[in-house]
Protein backbone atom coordinates (compact mmCIF):
# COMPACT_ATOMS: atom_id res chain seq x y z
CA UNK A 1 0.00 0.00 0.00
CA UNK A 2 2.94 2.33 -0.59
CA UNK A 3 3.35 5.01 2.07
CA UNK A 4 0.17 4.05 3.88
CA UNK A 5 0.73 3.37 7.59
CA UNK A 6 -1.19 0.53 9.20
CA UNK A 7 -2.71 1.45 12.57
CA UNK A 8 -4.76 -0.84 14.82
CA UNK A 9 -7.63 0.75 16.76
CA UNK A 10 -9.11 -1.40 19.53
CA UNK A 11 -12.60 -1.10 21.01
CA UNK A 12 -14.28 -0.50 17.66
CA UNK A 13 -17.66 -0.54 19.41
CA UNK A 14 -16.68 2.24 21.83
CA UNK A 15 -18.51 5.60 21.58
CA UNK A 16 -15.28 7.40 20.71
CA UNK A 17 -14.40 5.22 17.71
CA UNK A 18 -15.92 7.57 15.13
CA UNK A 19 -13.97 10.48 16.60
CA UNK A 20 -10.69 8.57 16.63
CA UNK A 21 -11.14 7.55 13.01
CA UNK A 22 -12.01 11.15 12.10
CA UNK A 23 -8.85 12.42 13.80
CA UNK A 24 -6.71 9.99 11.80
CA UNK A 25 -8.43 10.49 8.45
CA UNK A 26 -8.29 14.29 8.85
CA UNK A 27 -4.76 14.77 10.14
CA UNK A 28 -2.83 18.00 9.41
CA UNK A 29 -0.07 16.29 7.41
CA UNK A 30 -2.29 14.37 5.01
CA UNK A 31 -0.79 11.09 6.25
CA UNK A 32 -2.59 8.06 4.87
CA UNK A 33 -3.57 5.28 7.24
CA UNK A 34 -4.85 1.76 6.85
CA UNK A 35 -7.20 1.39 9.81
CA UNK A 36 -7.36 -2.06 11.34
CA UNK A 37 -10.14 -2.22 13.94
CA UNK A 38 -10.80 -4.84 16.63
CA UNK A 39 -13.48 -5.56 19.18
CA UNK A 40 -14.67 -8.44 21.36
CA UNK A 41 -18.01 -8.25 19.51
CA UNK A 42 -18.42 -8.84 15.80
CA UNK A 43 -21.12 -6.42 14.64
CA UNK A 44 -19.96 -2.99 15.87
CA UNK A 45 -19.95 0.42 14.10
CA UNK A 46 -16.16 0.59 13.78
CA UNK A 47 -16.26 -2.57 11.67
CA UNK A 48 -17.86 -0.60 8.84
CA UNK A 49 -15.81 2.58 9.26
CA UNK A 50 -12.38 0.93 9.19
CA UNK A 51 -10.49 -0.74 6.37
CA UNK A 52 -10.13 -4.14 8.07
CA UNK A 53 -11.89 -5.60 11.10
CA UNK A 54 -11.19 -8.55 13.42
CA UNK A 55 -12.74 -9.90 16.58
CA UNK A 56 -10.46 -10.52 19.56
CA UNK A 57 -10.85 -12.32 22.91
CA UNK A 58 -11.56 -10.47 26.15
CA UNK A 59 -8.38 -8.57 27.17
CA UNK A 60 -8.16 -10.69 30.34
CA UNK A 61 -8.14 -13.88 28.25
CA UNK A 62 -4.72 -15.54 27.96
CA UNK A 63 -5.25 -15.76 24.18
CA UNK A 64 -5.74 -11.98 23.78
CA UNK A 65 -2.05 -11.11 23.37
CA UNK A 66 -1.53 -14.04 21.02
CA UNK A 67 -4.42 -12.88 18.83
CA UNK A 68 -3.25 -9.25 18.83
CA UNK A 69 0.28 -10.39 17.94
CA UNK A 70 -1.07 -12.34 14.97
CA UNK A 71 -2.96 -9.30 13.71
CA UNK A 72 0.02 -6.98 14.15
CA UNK A 73 2.15 -9.27 12.02
CA UNK A 74 -0.55 -10.05 9.46
CA UNK A 75 -1.45 -6.39 8.86
CA UNK A 76 2.05 -4.95 9.41
CA UNK A 77 0.67 -2.73 12.18
CA UNK A 78 3.00 0.09 13.20
CA UNK A 79 0.95 1.56 16.05
CA UNK A 80 -1.78 0.23 18.35
CA UNK A 81 -4.34 2.70 19.76
CA UNK A 82 -6.18 1.16 22.74
CA UNK A 83 -9.57 2.75 23.38
CA UNK A 84 -10.87 0.77 26.35
CA UNK A 85 -9.68 0.84 29.94
CA UNK A 86 -9.46 -2.94 30.16
CA UNK A 87 -7.21 -3.16 27.12
CA UNK A 88 -4.76 -0.44 28.17
CA UNK A 89 -4.01 -2.42 31.33
CA UNK A 90 -3.20 -5.60 29.40
CA UNK A 91 -1.37 -3.92 26.52
CA UNK A 92 0.77 -1.78 28.81
CA UNK A 93 2.16 -4.97 30.33
CA UNK A 94 3.25 -6.18 26.89
CA UNK A 95 4.63 -2.98 25.32
CA UNK A 96 8.11 -4.45 24.90
CA UNK A 97 6.64 -7.51 23.19
CA UNK A 98 4.84 -5.39 20.60
CA UNK A 99 7.83 -3.11 20.17
CA UNK A 100 9.83 -6.21 19.26
CA UNK A 101 7.18 -6.95 16.63
CA UNK A 102 7.69 -3.46 15.20
CA UNK A 103 4.56 -1.89 16.68
CA UNK A 104 4.33 0.95 19.19
CA UNK A 105 1.48 1.10 21.71
CA UNK A 106 -0.09 4.44 22.64
CA UNK A 107 -0.27 3.83 26.36
CA UNK A 108 1.65 4.90 29.46
CA UNK A 109 3.76 2.52 31.51
CA UNK A 110 1.73 -0.04 33.48
CA UNK A 111 2.52 1.32 36.95
CA UNK A 112 1.71 4.89 35.91
CA UNK A 113 -1.62 4.18 34.26
CA UNK A 114 -2.88 1.82 36.98
CA UNK A 115 -2.21 4.47 39.61
CA UNK A 116 -3.90 7.15 37.50
CA UNK A 117 -6.88 4.90 36.79
CA UNK A 118 -7.45 4.25 40.52
CA UNK A 119 -9.58 7.15 41.74
CA UNK A 120 -8.48 6.74 45.36
CA UNK A 121 -4.78 6.77 44.45
CA UNK A 122 -5.30 9.71 42.08
CA UNK A 123 -7.15 11.82 44.66
CA UNK A 124 -4.45 11.04 47.21
CA UNK A 125 -1.83 12.21 44.68
CA UNK A 126 -3.82 15.41 44.08
CA UNK A 127 -3.87 16.05 47.81
CA UNK A 128 -0.12 15.48 47.96
CA UNK A 129 0.75 17.98 45.19
CA UNK A 130 -1.79 20.67 46.00
CA UNK A 131 -4.48 20.10 43.36
CA UNK A 132 -8.06 20.87 44.54
CA UNK A 133 -9.99 17.67 45.24
CA UNK A 134 -13.34 16.73 46.79
CA UNK A 135 -13.42 15.27 50.28
CA UNK A 136 -13.31 11.47 50.04
CA UNK A 137 -13.20 8.31 52.14
CA UNK A 138 -12.35 4.78 50.97
CA UNK A 139 -14.64 2.23 52.62
CA UNK A 140 -14.30 -1.56 52.79
CA UNK A 141 -17.40 -2.63 54.74
CA UNK A 142 -21.05 -1.74 55.26
CA UNK A 143 -20.33 -0.14 58.63
CA UNK A 144 -17.55 2.05 57.17
CA UNK A 145 -19.74 2.91 54.20
CA UNK A 146 -22.75 4.05 56.25
CA UNK A 147 -20.56 6.02 58.65
CA UNK A 148 -18.84 7.81 55.75
CA UNK A 149 -22.10 8.59 53.97
CA UNK A 150 -23.57 10.16 57.09
CA UNK A 151 -20.34 12.09 57.78
CA UNK A 152 -20.90 13.89 54.47
CA UNK A 153 -24.27 15.15 55.67
CA UNK A 154 -26.66 12.60 54.17
CA UNK A 155 -29.69 12.75 53.99
CA UNK A 156 -29.62 16.57 53.98
CA UNK A 157 -26.73 16.55 51.45
CA UNK A 158 -26.26 14.47 48.33
CA UNK A 159 -23.27 12.11 48.38
CA UNK A 160 -21.41 10.40 45.53
CA UNK A 161 -20.32 6.76 45.69
CA UNK A 162 -18.19 4.89 43.16
CA UNK A 163 -15.67 2.05 42.94
CA UNK A 164 -12.02 3.13 43.03
CA UNK A 165 -11.52 1.46 39.63
CA UNK A 166 -14.31 1.41 37.07
CA UNK A 167 -15.07 2.25 33.47
CA UNK A 168 -17.58 4.84 32.29
CA UNK A 169 -20.34 5.34 34.84
CA UNK A 170 -20.27 1.74 36.05
CA UNK A 171 -20.84 1.66 39.81
CA UNK A 172 -21.41 5.40 40.10
CA UNK A 173 -24.42 6.50 42.14
CA UNK A 174 -25.58 9.74 43.72
CA UNK A 175 -27.15 9.14 47.10
CA UNK A 176 -30.12 11.48 47.41
CA UNK A 177 -33.17 11.70 49.61
CA UNK A 178 -34.86 14.26 47.33
CA UNK A 179 -38.40 13.00 46.70
CA UNK A 180 -39.82 12.57 43.25
CA UNK A 181 -42.98 14.60 42.72
CA UNK A 182 -45.29 15.09 39.74
CA UNK A 183 -43.23 17.99 38.35
CA UNK A 184 -39.98 16.00 38.39
CA UNK A 185 -41.73 12.89 37.08
CA UNK A 186 -43.13 14.72 34.05
CA UNK A 187 -40.15 16.96 33.24
CA UNK A 188 -36.97 15.06 34.07
CA UNK A 189 -35.52 12.12 32.19
CA UNK A 190 -34.45 9.42 34.65
CA UNK A 191 -30.74 8.65 34.26
CA UNK A 192 -30.49 5.87 36.83
CA UNK A 193 -27.74 7.52 38.87
CA UNK A 194 -29.85 8.74 41.82
CA UNK A 195 -30.72 6.34 44.63
CA UNK A 196 -31.36 6.59 48.34
CA UNK A 197 -29.34 4.92 51.08
CA UNK A 198 -31.85 2.18 51.89
CA UNK A 199 -32.05 1.00 48.29
CA UNK A 200 -28.30 1.04 47.67
CA UNK A 201 -27.83 -1.04 50.83
CA UNK A 202 -30.31 -3.62 49.53
CA UNK A 203 -28.23 -3.92 46.35
CA UNK A 204 -24.83 -4.05 48.05
CA UNK A 205 -25.93 -6.66 50.59
CA UNK A 206 -26.74 -8.99 47.71
CA UNK A 207 -23.19 -10.27 47.17
CA UNK A 208 -19.65 -9.67 48.39
CA UNK A 209 -19.31 -6.13 49.73
CA UNK A 210 -17.10 -4.03 47.38
CA UNK A 211 -14.55 -1.34 48.15
CA UNK A 212 -16.27 1.99 47.56
CA UNK A 213 -15.24 5.61 47.55
CA UNK A 214 -17.61 7.97 49.33
CA UNK A 215 -17.07 11.42 47.86
CA UNK A 216 -18.28 14.98 48.38
CA UNK A 217 -21.07 15.90 45.94
CA UNK A 218 -20.09 18.83 43.69
CA UNK A 219 -22.90 21.02 42.41
CA UNK A 220 -21.17 22.88 39.57
CA UNK A 221 -20.45 22.25 35.91
CA UNK A 222 -18.03 19.60 34.71
CA UNK A 223 -14.88 19.89 32.60
CA UNK A 224 -12.81 17.37 30.68
CA UNK A 225 -9.22 18.25 29.87
CA UNK A 226 -7.56 16.51 26.93
CA UNK A 227 -3.80 16.29 27.46
CA UNK A 228 -0.85 15.38 25.24
CA UNK A 229 2.56 14.85 26.84
CA UNK A 230 5.93 13.86 25.46
CA UNK A 231 9.55 14.55 26.40
CA UNK A 232 9.37 18.02 24.84
CA UNK A 233 6.32 19.40 26.57
CA UNK A 234 2.56 19.27 27.04
CA UNK A 235 -0.63 20.58 25.50
CA UNK A 236 -3.84 20.72 27.58
CA UNK A 237 -7.23 21.59 26.09
CA UNK A 238 -10.12 21.97 28.58
CA UNK A 239 -13.70 21.35 27.45
CA UNK A 240 -16.79 22.50 29.35
CA UNK A 241 -19.20 19.55 29.26
CA UNK A 242 -22.52 21.33 28.72
CA UNK A 243 -24.60 18.22 28.02
CA UNK A 244 -23.69 14.75 29.30
CA UNK A 245 -25.69 11.57 28.69
CA UNK A 246 -24.62 8.28 30.24
CA UNK A 247 -21.14 9.70 30.77
CA UNK A 248 -20.75 10.76 27.12
CA UNK A 249 -20.32 14.40 26.08
CA UNK A 250 -23.09 15.54 23.74
CA UNK A 251 -22.34 19.26 23.83
CA UNK A 252 -19.09 20.97 24.76
CA UNK A 253 -17.27 24.27 24.50
CA UNK A 254 -13.48 24.56 24.48
CA UNK A 255 -12.62 26.82 27.42
CA UNK A 256 -8.94 27.58 28.04
CA UNK A 257 -9.16 28.00 31.80
CA UNK A 258 -5.64 28.62 33.06
CA UNK A 259 -6.28 26.88 36.38
CA UNK A 260 -7.47 23.68 34.70
CA UNK A 261 -4.53 23.73 32.29
CA UNK A 262 -2.10 24.21 35.18
CA UNK A 263 -3.69 21.48 37.32
CA UNK A 264 -3.78 18.99 34.44
CA UNK A 265 -0.15 19.55 33.49
CA UNK A 266 0.91 19.22 37.11
CA UNK A 267 -1.04 15.97 37.48
CA UNK A 268 0.28 14.59 34.19
CA UNK A 269 3.81 15.25 35.36
CA UNK A 270 3.22 13.73 38.80
CA UNK A 271 1.60 10.61 37.31
CA UNK A 272 4.18 10.43 34.49
CA UNK A 273 1.54 9.83 31.82
CA UNK A 274 2.48 9.80 28.13
CA UNK A 275 0.83 10.23 24.73
CA UNK A 276 -2.81 11.38 25.02
CA UNK A 277 -5.11 11.06 28.04
CA UNK A 278 -7.47 13.19 30.08
CA UNK A 279 -8.67 14.45 33.44
CA UNK A 280 -12.12 15.41 34.67
CA UNK A 281 -12.90 18.23 37.08
CA UNK A 282 -16.15 19.56 38.51
CA UNK A 283 -16.84 22.88 40.17
CA UNK A 284 -17.90 23.16 43.80
CA UNK A 285 -20.71 25.53 44.77
CA UNK A 286 -17.98 28.08 45.50
CA UNK A 287 -16.72 27.74 41.90
CA UNK A 288 -13.54 25.80 42.73
CA UNK A 289 -12.64 23.10 40.15
CA UNK A 290 -12.00 19.82 41.95
CA UNK A 291 -10.53 16.67 40.46
CA UNK A 292 -12.87 13.77 39.69
CA UNK A 293 -10.80 11.20 37.81
CA UNK A 294 -8.32 10.42 35.07
CA UNK A 295 -8.82 8.57 31.78
CA UNK A 296 -5.28 7.35 30.97
CA UNK A 297 -6.20 6.63 27.35
CA UNK A 298 -7.83 8.22 24.30
CA UNK A 299 -10.97 9.96 25.59
CA UNK A 300 -14.34 9.54 23.89
CA UNK A 301 -14.58 13.12 22.62
CA UNK A 302 -10.85 13.79 22.26
CA UNK A 303 -11.26 14.43 18.53
CA UNK A 304 -12.43 17.91 19.51
CA UNK A 305 -8.74 18.71 20.04
CA UNK A 306 -8.30 18.44 16.26
CA UNK A 307 -10.87 21.19 15.74
CA UNK A 308 -9.13 23.25 18.42
CA UNK A 309 -5.87 23.17 16.49
CA UNK A 310 -3.91 20.27 18.00
CA UNK A 311 -4.82 16.78 16.83
CA UNK A 312 -3.43 14.92 19.83
CA UNK A 313 -4.57 11.46 18.70
CA UNK A 314 -2.64 11.88 15.45
CA UNK A 315 0.39 13.37 17.18
CA UNK A 316 0.43 10.46 19.62
CA UNK A 317 0.81 8.17 16.61
CA UNK A 318 3.69 10.29 15.34
CA UNK A 319 5.32 10.04 18.76
CA UNK A 320 4.90 6.24 18.79
CA UNK A 321 6.43 6.07 15.30
CA UNK A 322 9.56 7.75 16.64
CA UNK A 323 8.80 11.20 15.20
CA UNK A 324 9.07 13.58 18.21
CA UNK A 325 6.39 16.27 18.22
CA UNK A 326 7.38 19.87 18.94
CA UNK A 327 4.68 21.32 21.21
CA UNK A 328 6.15 24.82 21.35
CA UNK A 329 4.43 27.59 19.42
CA UNK A 330 1.12 25.73 19.16
CA UNK A 331 -1.68 28.11 18.19
CA UNK A 332 -5.02 26.92 19.51
CA UNK A 333 -8.35 28.16 18.21
CA UNK A 334 -10.87 30.07 20.29
CA UNK A 335 -14.66 29.64 20.45
CA UNK A 336 -14.68 25.97 19.39
CA UNK A 337 -17.97 24.24 20.20
CA UNK A 338 -18.95 20.64 19.69
CA UNK A 339 -22.39 19.02 19.37
CA UNK A 340 -22.82 15.28 19.14
CA UNK A 341 -25.82 13.97 17.23
CA UNK A 342 -27.43 10.60 16.82
CA UNK A 343 -26.16 8.85 13.74
CA UNK A 344 -26.28 5.31 12.49
CA UNK A 345 -24.91 2.72 10.08
CA UNK A 346 -27.06 0.62 7.77
CA UNK A 347 -26.06 -2.84 6.58
CA UNK A 348 -27.58 -5.36 4.19
CA UNK A 349 -26.78 -8.96 5.12
CA UNK A 350 -23.69 -7.76 6.96
CA UNK A 351 -22.49 -5.45 4.19
CA UNK A 352 -22.18 -1.70 4.73
CA UNK A 353 -24.65 0.30 2.59
CA UNK A 354 -24.67 3.75 4.19
CA UNK A 355 -24.68 5.96 7.26
CA UNK A 356 -26.56 8.96 8.60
Amino acid sequence: MGNVISVLVTGAGAPGTVGTIFALRNNPDGTKFKLVATDIKNDVPGKYLSDVFYTVPQPEDEKYIQRMSELVQREDVKVIIPQTTREIVTLSQHKDHFNNLGSGVIVSEYKCLTEANDKFTLLARAKEIGIPYPSFVLTQSEAEFVTAVKSFGYPENKVVIKPPVSNGMRGLRILSSDPWNVKRFLNEKPDGSEIDLDNILRILRNGEWPALLVVEYLEGVEYTIDVFRNNRGMVAIPRLRKNIRSGITFEATVDYREDLIEYSKKLAEACDLKYCFGFQFKLSKEGVPKLLECNPRVQGTMAVSAFAGFNMIYYSIQEALGHPVDTSGIKLKENIQFKRYWGGIATDDGKYIGRI
